[in-house]
């Protein structure tokens, strides 16, 4: 597998040795980083905030954009309140420090690394046998509490997430779930992700952890959940000590409310086209950019033909490449036709 090393931005077009390809991965799903309105927005909010904001949210001194996004976002993705940090990781570490001594925790298979608490956890089945058998072990338990953690879906290998077995749980348990949204956020849903897809149980606690840097394109992290969840998060070492993202990016999230709606529309046709068009051995989800294809040598293939897409080894580096076509609303119905005649 060949590495690129750019020097330009990502967009549906990109130029390495002297060759133009067309490119089919990442995850700037609403074609964010190459947005001239959005990019408008943000060097505003560089004019009004400064480059960046070194001080910690607990400064007695503050700018006053950090709660008015807060407040914002959990207002957008349908939650009571939002924690937003300076990048996803730190969002997700913050929360599963703060509730790893909850309960017994259970993670599913393909969490995100940046959701582990220490070493790798040990993985068996798929969601739907965890989902099984995770709600078996809770009811038949004396223990109450619980802590799940789970992706919101797999990206990698395109499937959606069924988390309606918590309304199974029995009444008397006190469960988190914890959800990583990092790749729904902004696209599924009209862009609200998950949070309201899950159910509400008396029992089951749910708190949504994204990336803001996806689909959204800026370098922050988000937390959803309960306003009394959500304030003793912001009592968490984590928190305390950490600078928030630069003011800028959550200046231009604030204003591109119609960008993201525009940009969500043409994503939705361009997948819906593409999943209509494509050869039926790429695995894909209804309204999700990612396809995936299981022959390995997917990508040289398509490289051959001056397109590139997502292409790299997991679980491990010594692992068969796992080969993505993602697409961006950045691309056009042309570029989607060339890469169905290449394959």
């Amino acid at each position: 597998m060949k590495n690129f090393n750019l020097k330009m931005p990502f967009s549906a077009h990109i130029s390495e040795g002297g060759q133009q390809y067309l490119y089919f991965g990442g995850t700037a799903y609403l074609g964010i980083p190459q947005h001239p309105e959005f990019l408008n927005f943000y060097l505003e909010g560089i004019h009004k905030f400064g480059l960046n904001n070194g001080t910690s949210r607990t400064n007695n001194i503050q700018l006053g954009i950090y709660n008015e996004a807060e407040s914002y976002a959990a207002k957008q993705f349908g939650a009571d309140a939002a924690l937003i940090t300076s990048s996803g990781y730190l969002a997700a570490q913050l929360l599963v420090r703060y509730f790893s001594s909850s309960g017994e925790v259970l993670y599913a298979p393909q969490t995100h690394p940046s959701l582990w608490s220490g070493q790798k956890p040990v993985e068996t089945g798929n969601f739907a046998d965890w989902a099984r058998e995770s709600l078996t072990k809770i009811n038949n338990s004396d223990q109450e509490d619980w802590v799940l953690i789970s992706n919101a879906l797999n990206n990698l290998f395109p499937e959606g997430y069924d988390f309606s077995f918590i309304k199974e749980i029995h009444p008397g348990k006190k469960v988190i779930l914890i959800v990583d949204d990092s790749h729904g956020i902004g696209v599924l849903d009209g862009g609200r992700g998950i949070f309201n897809q899950i159910p509400k149980m008396d029992q089951t606690e749910v708190v949504v952890v994204a990336s803001m840097a996806k689909a959204l394109g800026i370098d922050a992290g988000i937390i959803l959940g309960t306003e009394k969840t959500i304030k003793k998060l912001k009592t968490s070492n984590e928190f305390l000590g950490a600078s928030p993202p630069a003011a800028a990016g959550l200046f231009a999230f604030m204003q591109a409310g119609e960008i993201y709606k525009r940009e969500q529309e043409k994503l939705i046709a361009l997948t819906a086209y593409l999943a209509s068009q494509i050869p039926s051995e790429w695995k894909h989800i209804a309204g999700f950019p990612v396809f995936y294809h299981p022959d390995g040598k997917t990508f040289e293939r398509l490289m051959k033909k001056n397109i590139l897409i997502s292409s790299f080894p997991y679980p491990d580096p010594n692992s068969w490449p796992v080969n993505r076509v993602v697409l961006s609303s950045w691309h056009t119905k042309k570029n989607i036709n060339q890469l169905i005649l290449s394959i």
